[in-house]
């Protein structure tokens, strides 16, 4: 895993930390001033991180109101893996989709201002 990570260094300019790769920075298109990170991280071969899928990854979906979506999505049928787990950086649901992709929910915390 750490030899991936320092392939995507070398190779595509990733800012590696301990998670990943937390490189990809964009803007929320109504509020300019906030920032939005992505996270890019790879498992060790054989990780049972993405189980009950068979597939080798997991998109990760930023959310807002994540406690309403996973109830729609409970109501649409949806296969909900687990109860919301809240971090400091914020809330995470797992779902799968009708394709056997396990899908990450993320709302993420809200920034504190310094103000």
């Amino acid at each position: 895993m750490q030899a991936t990570k320092e392939w995507y260094a070398k190779n595509l300019g990733f800012d590696i930390n301990d998670w990943g790769s937390s490189s990809f920075d964009s803007r929320d298109i109504n509020n300019p001033e906030q920032i939005n990170t992505l996270q890019w991280t790879p498992f060790k071969k054989g990780s049972d991180y993405f189980a009950p899928s068979k597939k080798e990854f997991m998109i990760n979906y930023r959310v807002q109101n994540i406690e309403g979506l996973v109830n729609q999505l409970k109501e649409n049928g949806v296969n909900v893996l687990d109860s919301i787990s809240t971090y400091d950086f914020g809330k995470f649901a797992h779902i799968m989709d009708d394709e056997g992709n396990k899908l990450e929910l993320w709302e993420p915390a809200e920034e504190k201002s310094n103000h």
